[in-house]
C-alpha cells in the first residue's frame, strides 16, 4: 500500500523506501485506504466546502463572524479600505462588542489601508497586530519577512484558509470586483482548531500575549486534513516536502493551478520525472499576472519542462490567483503557498493537505475546467514565441530569487 505523505529529506532526491504499517493511520477515502505517515498531522473528521471566488466565500466569512460567540480571529496579507475591506472592517467591529476580535495583517500588503480604517478598527475593541512594520530602521529581514497567510478562525470551530485577501480584486466583475480566480475552503472541524492555534502562535510570538484554546469540536465529517503552516525555521520546508513526495508518488496525474510558478530544480526534477514514468502532469498557468516580472521568470522555465513532456495551460481570464495540487485524485493542497523561493525561505504560509478522494475529485473537475477554457502551449507555439519575450524571460529569471 503506497504512502502519498512521506516527508522528503531536503538531504534525499529520491523518495524514501515505503515505512512499515505499523504505527500509521489509516484514512478512507472512498477510493481504497491510505497508509499516513503522519496520522497525527492530517486530523480526521473534518467537513470541507469549496469555493471559487470572494463572491462565494465572503458572504459565507462575513455570516460565519456575525454568528461567532467567543472569538474572532482573522489573520490577512492584503486589507484593502476598499467596499469588500469596509465590509469586513463593520462586520469585526460590531462583533467586538460582544466577543474577542483579533485581526493580523501584514504592514506590507497592507500597505495601502486607511488610518480612517485603523482607527475605526482600535476603536471598537478590535485588538490588532500589524505584522512586521515598514520601517527605514528594521532590519533587512524583517522587510523581507512577511505574513502571506488568508485565515479566518471563529471560536475555534469553523475556518476559511486559501487564497483569498479581503480585497474587491476577488469578487467577480459582476458585483464590481476584478474576478480574479482563486481557491478557499471552509473547514469545519479539528482542523478549524488547529488553524486558530496557528494564529495563536503568531499573535503570541509578536505580542508576548496569549489566550486559551477552544475545545476540541466533535466529528462533523470524514475529511483527513493537515493545516500545514512553515512559520518556524525547523518546519520551514513541510509544505515543500509535502508536495514533492505527493509528486514523486504519484501513480496516474498531477494537477498543479498556481499564479506564481517559479520551482526550483529539485521541483522541476520532480515534475519531470513523473510524466516521464507515464503520469499526466498538468499545469495550469496564469496568461498575465498582477506581478509582470515574476510572470516573465515563471516563463523562463516552461521549455525545460514541455521537452520532458509536461503540459501547460495558460489561463486566458482575469487574473490566476489560486494555489492548488491534486495527485491522483487522493490527496489535495489548497493555500497560500506560492512554488517560488519567497514562499518557500520568507513567508507565513499555510496550505490545507487534504486526504478525501471525493473532495479531491471536485477540485480536480474545476482545474480541469479552468484548462477547458485556456490555451495549451505546445512545444512548437513555444518555439514561436517573439524575441522581445525571449529577453524579458532571461533577465527576469536572474532574479527568480528575490521575488
Amino acid at each position: 500500500m503506497r504512502n502519498l505523505f512521506e516527508d522528503d529529506p531536503l538531504s534525499a532526491d529520491e523518495p524514501q523506501p515505503p515505512l512499515p504499517s505499523g504505527g500509521q493511520a489509516a484514512g478512507r477515502t472512498g477510493a481504497g485506504t491510505l497508509s499516513i505517515r503522519y496520522g497525527d498531522r492530517y486530523l480526521p473528521g473534518n467537513r470541507l466546502e469549496l469555493y471559487g471566488n470572494g463572491g462565494e466565500a465572503f458572504g459565507e466569512m462575513l455570516r460565519t463572524i456575525a454568528a461567532a460567540r467567543e472569538t474572532v480571529h482573522l489573520e490577512t496579507y492584503r486589507l484593502a479600505s476598499d467596499k469588500t475591506g469596509w465590509r469586513f472592517c463593520e462586520a469585526l467591529c460590531a462583533k467586538a462588542k460582544d466577543v474577542q476580535v483579533r485581526l493580523i495583517y501584514d504592514s506590507l500588503g497592507s500597505r495601502g489601508i486607511s488610518a480612517e480604517m485603523i482607527t475605526r478598527l482600535r476603536n471598537s475593541g478590535v485588538q490588532l497586530l500589524e505584522y512586521h512594520p515598514v520601517s527605514p530602521w528594521r532590519s533587512r529581514g524583517a522587510w523581507g519577512r512577511r505574513d502571506h497567510r488568508k485565515i479566518l478562525a471563529v471560536d475555534g470551530r469553523i475556518a476559511f484558509a486559501g487564497s483569498l485577501n479581503i480585497s474587491d480584486v476577488h469578487v467577480p466583475a459582476s458585483e464590481g470586483g476584478q474576478g480574479w480566480r482563486d481557491a478557499h475552503v471552509k473547514v469545519e472541524g479539528r482542523a478549524a482548531r488547529e488553524i486558530d492555534a496557528l494564529f495563536r502562535e503568531v499573535w503570541t510570538q509578536v505580542t508576548g500575549r496569549s489566550f486559551d484554546l477552544a475545545p476540541v469540536p466533535s466529528t462533523v465529517g470524514n475529511s483527513y486534513v493537515w493545516p500545514a503552516a512553515n512559520q518556524e525555521i525547523l518546519h520551514r520546508y513541510h509544505i515543500r516536502s509535502s508536495y514533492l513526495a505527493a509528486i514523486r508518488s504519484a501513480r496516474k496525474e498531477v494537477l498543479l493551478a498556481h499564479a506564481y510558478f517559479l520551482p526550483d530544480q529539485r521541483f522541476r526534477r520532480a515534475l519531470a520525472s513523473a510524466a516521464l514514468r507515464g503520469v499526466s502532469v498538468r499545469i495550469l498557468v496564469p496568461g498575465a499576472s498582477d506581478v509582470p516580472p515574476v510572470w516573465y521568470a515563471s516563463r523562463a522555465g516552461y521549455g525545460t519542462l514541455l521537452r520532458r513532456g509536461v503540459r501547460l495551460f495558460e489561463w486566458q481570464g482575469p487574473i490566476l490567483h489560486s494555489k492548488v495540487a491534486v495527485v491522483d485524485r487522493l490527496w489535495t493542497a489548497i493555500g497560500s503557498y506560492n512554488i517560488d523561493h519567497r514562499s518557500l525561505r520568507h513567508n507565513l504560509e499555510l496550505n490545507l493537505h487534504v486526504l478525501d478522494a471525493e473532495f479531491a475529485s471536485r477540485v480536480a473537475e474545476i482545474v480541469e475546467g479552468d484548462m477547458g477554457r485556456s490555451t495549451e502551449i505546445t512545444r512548437d507555439k513555444w518555439r514561436l514565441r517573439g524575441w522581445s519575450h525571449r529577453a524579458f524571460e532571461r533577465f527576469f529569471a536572474m532574479f527568480r530569487y528575490l521575488f
